[in-house]
């Protein structure tokens, strides 16, 4: 007969040992549920940080003046040719509206600080008024011209201790602000421009057309090259040394430094083969070279995940290989391969140290027009203007690297979204 002393100690041995690893459970689940939310906390702390560094460079201060036209100093004969509607000196105009606005400021140096409040690209900007208007030469034309990067940032953060403005600058900034002649725009030189060595007229778009170039050619390149390796790899290939091999060397590869990358595009595409130095196709070549290793890793795994019943039944109805694999596998396990090309071509968006080899680190002002011009791209961009001195370039960094996080949030979603729209459960 059982006793029923030691059957009450077992249980109560029983209940203690549950009890102990229940606790122990709901240690371990607090412990994960502190790490999720102490990385979201880190993760929101960084993005607030960037983008309350990052909204001033959405904003850029203009000064309204008042412009007269002179035809003689503009177009003395008269042709309203666009070539020499060009060749005018607008900068002179500019400071004769500035004397003009402040008729008190006589002295040369006091000249020169007013001068000064307006930014080198104001002078284009009223050549491109005059070139789209030239109807209106010989007229008095009130505009908004581009703010000096120092009175950007003293009208942004008035209170700061760092701005390089003198009292006398304040004193007309702060005319031009009660005359309502001084204020705030969204930025939309921030999109449209290019590179500048001036803050107030740098923009992202020579950038970004040099990473749509670059994505361009390495999806084109690394897409039909990936699928067609995993397949080869996992239907058709014999298994040998020689496959395992192979195999080896992909899982390998995937693990090796971008920089490396870098370096083989320099000697092979550039002093090997002559490639231009700085061109999206390089880039978009080497960045080929790295994102292949995990795209045929994904390919792979996309293919395993199809059942052997699809693969069994198409071949016992009388489809030949070839059928089977492109006619059954495939189409099932094309979502997973274009969610890893998608996931290849985020981190590809993201690189820098593989560009930077091939001479990407250029200063380059004009916008890329195709494959083959010298460009930069986004990480890149962010690289140069944290590197400069000027504090105004420290917002434009902010905001590039907010435009770059939004473009790969947005390429993670759509992996996301293609894999929930496609996928089948077995």
């Amino acid at each position: 007969m059982n006793n029923p002393g030691t059957n009450r100690t077992i249980r109560e041995a029983v209940q203690r040992n549950l009890a102990r690893r229940h606790r122990r459970d709901r240690r371990l689940r607090r412990l994960g549920l502190a790490a999720i939310l102490l990385g979201l906390g880190f993760l929101a702390l960084m993005f607030a940080s960037i983008a309350t560094l990052a909204q001033d460079a959405f904003w850029q201060t203009r000064i309204q003046l008042q412009v007269t036209l002179d035809p003689q100093k503009i177009d003395p004969a008269g042709s309203r040719d666009p070539q020499r509607l060009r060749q005018a000196d607008y900068g002179a105009l500019l400071k004769q509206a500035l004397r003009t606005r402040f008729p008190g400021v006589r002295k040369h140096r006091d000249k020169r600080r007013l001068y000064r409040l307006l930014s080198s690209g104001a002078a284009y900007e009223l050549q491109a008024l005059v070139l789209r208007h030239p109807e209106r030469i010989g007229q008095t034309v009130t505009a908004w011209f581009t703010a000096d990067d120092d009175v950007d940032f003293w009208f942004k953060h008035p209170r700061s201790a760092g701005t390089r403005l003198d009292e006398k600058q304040k004193h007309w900034l702060a005319q031009l602000r009660e005359a309502g002649a001084l204020a705030r725009f969204f930025n939309l030189d921030f999109f449209r421009h290019g590179d500048s060595r001036e803050p107030e007229l740098a923009g992202i778009r020579g950038a970004l057309m040099g990473s749509f170039y670059t994505i361009l050619v390495t999806l084109g390149l690394s897409l039909p090259l990936g699928i067609a390796a995993a397949i080869y790899l996992e239907e058709f290939a014999p298994r040998n040394r020689w496959t395992d091999f192979i195999e080896v060397n992909i899982n390998n590869l995937a693990a090796v430094p971008s920089i490396v990358f870098g370096l083989l595009g320099l000697a092979v595409f550039i002093n090997f083969f002559g490639l231009p130095r700085s061109s999206p196709l390089v880039a978009g070549l080497v960045l080929t070279l790295m994102t292949l290793p995990t795209l045929i890793i994904a390919g792979r795994a996309a293919l395993k995940s199809v059942p052997p019943s699809i693969r069994e039944a198409a071949l016992g109805v009388g489809a030949s290989k070839m059928q089977t694999v492109f006619h059954h596998v495939l189409p099932l396990a094309m979502p997973g391969m274009l969610t890893g090309t998608i996931i290849g071509m985020a981190q590809a968006l993201g690189e820098t140290a593989p560009l930077l080899m091939i001479g990407m680190v250029a200063f380059i002002v004009d916008v890329p027009q195709g494959v083959l011009d010298p460009a930069t791209v986004l990480p890149v961009q962010v690289y140069l203007w944290a590197d400069s001195p000027e504090r105004a370039f420290l917002e434009r960094t902010a905001a590039a690297i907010l435009v770059l996080l939004a473009f790969l949030v947005a390429m993670n979603l759509a992996a996301i979204r293609l894999r929930r729209r496609f996928e089948r459960k077995w």
